[in-house]
């Protein structure tokens, strides 16, 4: 009763007419800037944070919470048009999103996003009132070889379910690896595959990874392929969910949140991993299996409720322990600080009004963003009626001034072509996107926590296990590479198809490439079809 109590405390300093314009322009902020790709609204909050010195606290963080929140459904707008991710959190949106843009169904896949981003938000933010306390004990139990355990459990997740072709999924995680280890030891200080370059010491950001693969990538690929097609603009579709749409799409927004809350509250990877780990639970458990890959509107509803409410449990951490375990709640920590406000334990009695405050604007901004984004679904999906020469060349602008944005350094444009060109030849011999992405974003987190975990145990290997948590995460891990050859064992799985047999090549998940692993024999007019397999 307190913490209700406090909430419509909440609501009196939220619905003030001038803490609500703080709110919409959060929320039109963070969408606009979600859209452009490589400029997420980590970027945003710390751009903005000067301009808010003048600002009341409450106003402030009101409008840093609206930025955030519409910066993630931002995100997913351009995943799904354009194959292109706004920020991390909207990679696994493209995978599904973009092949029913290309069907046609652009219109009814933000529409998904849309409520799922609402019904994700509002779910987490009730439970970041009711839970707030009993989610920020447990996760100040979970140590090192909880983080490392949870993390392997999102490379093998990613690599392994996402595609039939488990040697391309792990072949793509590797390259993602490797590339996230470019840059300075965490724990050493030594350099590592630099090449002597000081501008590659700092290692290349993921925003440059994730554009370069996904909109240069996409970009050199329709081009190289652009004479066998028409041209033609794609079609936008109805814009309304139809009846059949609601009954597939209910579960996955409801189920998002038990995936995507908890997950946001504990530092292992922010909303990146509970939308991975969504979209395996949603191709697992869906009727339709054979659309996955090829438009499913489960795989785009369930993860974008699950992001959504990993952002309310990003604020658990953040205001209650005072741990950030995002990029945004990082830069929101430096604007607490910036106000002479610590976030712990004491937040909640000695700056209430900031706080239920706060945490009420975030309801606000739930509806602000429905409200707003909803109706501008079709709007949105008619830029797919744009000319895709001119399409591609403005994702190719907008791309390169994202890479710019990030760092603002010459050499970031290099690297993004040249991610670019890997991307294309990864696209070439069916390899997936996905994994290389998670790769970058999570390996260098596994690598530290591995290393941590056997410093504590001195080396040993048995320190990675010594938790319940771990043991039962890597139990999941066992019975997820272990499932395909059990059910083959019983007979009730299908027979495995190899490289080159019809179904062995790219994969469920779009691994990319033709589906019978043989890009050389790709006939003409099969372009648009193969672009939703061959993007993801």
């Amino acid at each position: 009763m307190d913490s209700l109590s406090s909430l419509l405390d909440g609501f009196g300093t939220a619905l003030t007419p001038l803490n609500l314009l703080w709110a919409a322009v959060g929320v039109l902020l963070g969408t606009a800037i979600g859209v452009l790709p490589g400029i997420g609204p980590a970027m945003a909050v710390a751009l903005l944070l000067p301009v808010t010195y003048g600002l009341d606290p409450v106003g402030a963080f009101i409008m840093f919470a609206g930025i955030y929140y519409g910066g993630m459904f931002g995100g997913s707008t351009t995943s799904i048009l354009l194959n292109t991710p706004g920020e991390s959190a909207a990679v696994v949106t493209a995978i599904e999103g973009n092949p029913m843009a290309k069907s046609g169904r652009g219109a009814q896949a933000l529409a998904a996003a849309a409520i799922g981003h609402f019904a994700g938000g509002m779910i987490g933010t009730i439970l970041l009132v009711v839970l707030a306390p009993t989610v920020a004990s447990l996760a100040v139990d979970i140590g090192a070889p909880d983080y490392f355990a949870i993390m392997v459990l999102a490379f093998i997740a990613v690599t392994s379910v996402l595609g039939r072709s488990r040697v391309r999924g792990f072949a793509a995680l590797l390259i993602g690896l490797t590339i996230g280890l470019v840059g300075l030891d965490q724990m050493t200080g030594q350099q590592r595959l630099t090449f002597g370059s000081l501008q590659l010491s700092d290692g290349i950001d993921v925003v440059i990874v994730a554009v370069g693969l996904f909109a240069i990538g996409e970009a050199l690929w329709v081009a190289a392929h652009a004479h066998r097609t028409s041209g033609e603009s794609i079609p936008v579709g109805r814009p309304w969910l139809e009846r059949s749409d609601l009954r597939r799409t209910w579960k996955p927004w409801l189920r998002g949140p038990a995936i995507g809350f908890p997950f946001g509250a504990i530092p292992a990877g922010g909303a990146e991993i509970p939308t991975f780990l969504s979209y395996v639970t949603e191709k697992r458990l869906s009727r339709h299996k054979k659309e996955f890959g090829k438009g499913a509107i489960e795989g785009v509803a369930g993860p974008e409720s699950a992001s959504s409410a990993s952002a309310a449990g990003t604020l658990v951490s953040l205001l209650t322990l005072g741990l950030p375990t995002t990029a945004v709640a990082a830069v929101m920590l430096a604007a607490f600080q910036q106000y002479g406000i610590q976030p712990g334990p004491l937040l909640f009695e000695r700056e209430p009004d900031l706080v239920w405050g706060l945490i009420a604007s975030l309801f606000v901004g739930m509806v602000l963003l429905l409200v707003l984004n909803l109706p501008l679904a079709p709007v949105w999906a008619k830029l797919l009626r744009i000319p895709r020469p001119y399409l591609y060349a403005g994702i190719l602008f907008f791309a390169a001034v994202g890479a710019y944005a990030v760092g603002g350094e010459a050499v970031d444009m290099v690297i993004l072509l040249v991610i670019g060109v890997i991307g294309l030849v990864m696209r070439r011999f069916g390899l997936p996107v996905l994994p290389a992405i998670i790769g970058v974003i999570l390996g260098p987190n596994a690598e530290q926590q591995l290393r941590r975990a056997l410093q504590i145990s001195d080396g040993s290997v048995t320190g990675l296990v010594n938790t319940p948590f771990s043991v039962t995460v890597y139990v999941v891990i066992a019975l997820l590479l272990a499932w395909p050859w059990l059910r083959r064992l019983t007979g009730r799985g299908p027979r495995a198809a190899g490289p080159g047999t019809p179904g062995g090549g790219a994969g469920d998940g779009g691994s990319g490439g033709p589906e019978d692993g043989h890009p050389e024999r790709d006939e003409p007019g099969d372009e648009q079809k193969k672009g939703a397999d061959a993007t993801v």
